[in-house]
């Protein structure tokens, strides 16, 4: 059906290796692996298995929980796009008390994988969105802070030249090709 890698830290990994919760759910424990340092496994590589049927109308979707927490979605891979690497966004441990027997294992980390509709998913790739709006913001700033020193004031209004985005994207082009690292600053 599905298989998941761990980049630079697993050999791929079947279906088998998640417990199976009903048809369309399966849960990884983190413990199995890594124990409490689940929070050091920032990617997984999630794949559709040749001989896995999924409808074209479905995906399966991947989810993460931290011990405590609910879960929180990360992506998902659909029969037109049968693999990819998705970002870990483990969230904060939750402060809810569980209470468990002596003898019982504490709550740990969970890798969740289910069968949805394609069409009630956010995105395939949430951390891919989040990156793209992070360096949107970060580019607004770079624009905003360069416009702050040209600008002037008429009352409560900013006053800027007119041609001031041109200049701008001028300066901006002639540095990310003097210095190729210029725009790595810009990603996260």
């Amino acid at each position: 059906m599905f298989g998941v890698v761990f980049p630079n830290r697993s050999f791929p990994l079947d279906i088998s290796t998640f417990t199976q919760i009903d048809t369309f759910h399966w849960v990884l424990d983190m413990n199995t692996f890594v124990g409490e340092a689940y929070h050091q496994i920032p990617d997984i590589c999630i794949f559709l298995l040749n001989n896995f049927t999924l409808p074209p109308d479905k995906a399966l979707a991947v989810y993460v929980q931290s011990p405590g927490s609910p879960f929180v979605f990360c992506g998902a891979v659909t029969l037109q796009r049968p693999s990819a690497v998705l970002s870990l966004m483990w969230p904060e441990p939750g402060g809810q008390m569980q209470l468990t027997a002596p003898d019982s294992a504490a709550p740990s980390a969970k890798i969740g994988v289910s069968v949805e509709d394609l069409a009630a998913l956010p995105s395939l790739d949430v951390a891919a969105e989040k990156k793209i709006e992070r360096l949107a913001l970060k580019v607004g700033e770079n624009l905003f802070n360069f416009m702050q020193s040209f600008c002037g004031v008429d009352g409560s209004k900013l006053v800027v030249p007119m041609d001031i985005l041109d200049r701008w994207f001028k300066k901006f082009q002639e540095k990310a090709k003097r210095d190729p690292d210029y725009l790595k600053g810009f990603a996260l």
